[in-house]
């Protein structure tokens, strides 16, 4: 399914999405796979075209990356919040985000498929220039990915909850990365979406985010 929604309604419309993953129906691979080709065209620091991309569909991976994440989201969910004022947007779409986020980490073993974005070298600790030039060579690609699944009627959501306390490191074990030579970006699930109508999210007004010349 082709969604053919305009560039402007695709980035507008591209939405983190936990509980409207279809969790029954199959992925194609050949579908993911002409997502990232076009991913593949991101811009890329000095073209080194650094990136990696793992799917992983075996039951059995899939529900031990499961359960490193729902691990280690008892200890997110358990820390303190940020708080906002009342009127913010952010206030207002807290407990629908919290409801969200636990519904994925309760049914992440469900996904049809899962990706893990990687970057050659280690960014952990990194000075700023390095870590800017890691990040940058595959933020890119993988929103690019992302919208690419929205006009083909599917979704996702950037988690990185797995990385927390080692668990990374677990993940590279568990799937052969090369954890000393490469920096994992996040876990996403893959599905078909339920529905595909997604509304524009509300944000901070444009006054509240924008400088002109100086802070």
């Amino acid at each position: 399914m082709h969604l053919d929604l305009s560039s402007d309604d695709v980035l507008a419309t591209t939405r983190s999405v936990r509980k409207r993953l279809d969790l029954e129906r199959p992925v194609e691979r050949a579908i993911v796979e002409e997502c990232l080709e076009l991913a593949l065209q991101a811009p890329t620091g000095g073209n080194l075209q650094g990136w990696q991309f793992v799917f992983v569909e075996d039951a059995a991976k899939k529900q031990a990356l499961a359960d490193i994440y729902a691990r280690n989201f008892k200890k997110y969910a358990a820390a303190p919040r940020r708080e906002f004022p009342d009127g913010d947007p952010r206030n207002e779409q807290q407990s629908a985000v919290t409801s969200s986020a636990s519904y994925l980490a309760e049914n992440f073993h469900r996904v049809p498929l899962m990706m893990i974005p990687c970057v050659a070298g280690r960014l952990d600790g990194a000075p700023t220039f390095q870590a800017a030039s890691g990040w940058g060579s595959i933020l890119p690609a993988v929103w690019s990915f992302m919208l690419a699944l929205r006009q083909r009627a599917m979704g996702s959501a950037w988690t990185t909850i797995h990385l927390m306390d080692g668990g990374d490191a677990e993940a590279a074990e568990l799937l052969g990365i090369p954890h000393d030579e490469v920096t994992q970006a996040g876990l996403f699930p893959i599905a078909y979406t339920v529905g595909t109508d997604f509304k524009l999210a509300e944000r901070l007004p444009l006054d509240q985010v924008t400088h002109w010349d100086q802070w």
